[in-house]
């Protein structure tokens, strides 16, 4: 037997160390050039090499999870992530430098991917809202890595800071191996041709789809809402950042929100919330000219943005429970390619027509995403 109680929080404490994965090398990419030397082209390579290694972590984990349980697929990626962000501090080869990137991102796909499945299978009921939960703990990752680094640079370089998170990395990965997890779900293999199969789910790919788009837009804002802001109201680019904080913030609040005040919520009304708070805060960013007005709208939208990740992948861990490992891993290798593309036509956007296009952008995405929702609560509605 397992409790429930400590895995739920051993998902949490996965789920923060995913987020330092996924910040650490922005906050120290200015470091490292001056380290290693390194140019533009070559400190541009580095943030193509984190998404790749995400990618495949988040593609290999499901079969292990529904074969072999999630123990030691935990305990193993969190020692790979130690060792990335061992490497990172006290490299001093480019080449290596980028392999122990890639271990970070392919450590931190993992333990992504594996962490949501988890607290999937561990809740009987509104999966959703302990989903949403775990994604606060992402947020905290996200957000704290930065200050640590703001608040300890001038007393600690930054290998000394990095290296303390591979061993919170360790010690997060022997906390893995001294628990009780759910069994495997599997007792055999599963046959490549029911992999397949899964993989043609008209339901499943749905809600792939509609986090392909999910993760785009996220993607668009984080990473061009500095420019924009600077391009459109002219205010330097740290307060531009601040802005940036501040969505990320309005995301992790309504999360927390989803995962407490309304858990009880259905997936419908969860929905309804997020598409009027997107669409709201994009109608207010279109008419902002103060930059004041723009954070409330940037806050708007990132509460809006909450709910898409959580709320779906609680409607396919519902939906797809014998293989929610796979399932899970079919899904985010889906969306995190979205983001990749997503970035790219919108860079492309920029440079032909301008940064300013970018809300007109993230609008069309939000019309696609409305009809990929309806699709999807018509489909789970006749599933059940």
């Amino acid at each position: 037997m397992f409790n429930k109680r400590v895995v739920f929080w051993s998902a949490c404490a996965g789920m923060l160390l995913f987020g330092i994965c996924i910040i650490t090398l922005g906050s120290v990419v200015a470091d490292l050039r001056l380290k290693l030397n390194l140019d533009e082209i070559s400190s541009g390579t580095l943030f193509s090499i984190l998404p790749i290694g995400i990618i495949a972590g988040s593609l290999l984990f499901g079969p292990i999870a529904d074969r072999n349980g999630y123990r030691t697929l935990l305990a193993v990626s969190a020692f790979v992530m130690a060792a990335g962000f061992f490497g990172i501090a006290y490299t001093h080869s480019e080449f290596m430098l980028k392999f122990y990137i890639l271990l970070v991102g392919l450590g931190g796909g993992s333990v992504n991917g594996a962490t949501n499945a988890l607290v999937a299978d561990i809740s009987e009921t509104e999966k959703g809202a302990n989903i949403s939960l775990l994604g606060v703990f992402y947020g905290v990752g996200a957000l704290g890595m930065p200050l640590i680094l703001g608040l300890l640079r001038n007393s600690l370089n930054f290998e000394i800071i990095v290296a303390s998170v591979g061993v919170l990395t360790i010690l997060t990965a022997f906390f893995f191996l001294i628990i009780k997890f759910p069994p495997p779900k599997l007792t055999q293999s599963a046959p490549f041709s029911q992999t397949i199969s899964l993989a043609k789910d008209k339901a499943l790919l749905l809600i792939a789809f509609f986090l392909f788009f999910q993760s785009g837009f996220e993607g668009i804002i984080n990473n061009w809402t500095t420019t924009y802001m600077v391009n459109k109201l002219a205010v330097e680019q740290s307060s531009a950042l601040y802005a940036l904080t501040l969505f990320v913030a309005g995301l992790v609040l309504m999360r927390l929100l989803t995962g407490s005040i309304f858990r009880k919520y259905t997936p419908q009304r969860l929905i309804i919330i997020s598409f009027i708070l997107i669409i709201s805060g994009l109608l207010i960013l279109i008419i902002s000219n103060t930059y004041y007005l723009s954070i409330t709208g940037l806050v708007v939208l990132g509460a809006g943005l909450a709910g898409g990740f959580p709320i779906m992948l609680g409607i396919a861990g519902g939906l797809f429970a014998k293989l929610s490992g796979t399932a899970f891993s079919i899904i985010f290798f889906i969306a995190l390619v979205g983001n990749t593309i997503i970035n790219f036509l919108m860079g492309l956007v920029a440079q032909h027509f301008g940064v300013t296009h970018l809300i007109t952008f993230a609008f069309a995405e939000a019309v696609i995403m409305i009809l990929l929702a309806i699709l999807i609560l018509n489909k789970s509605k006749q599933t059940k």
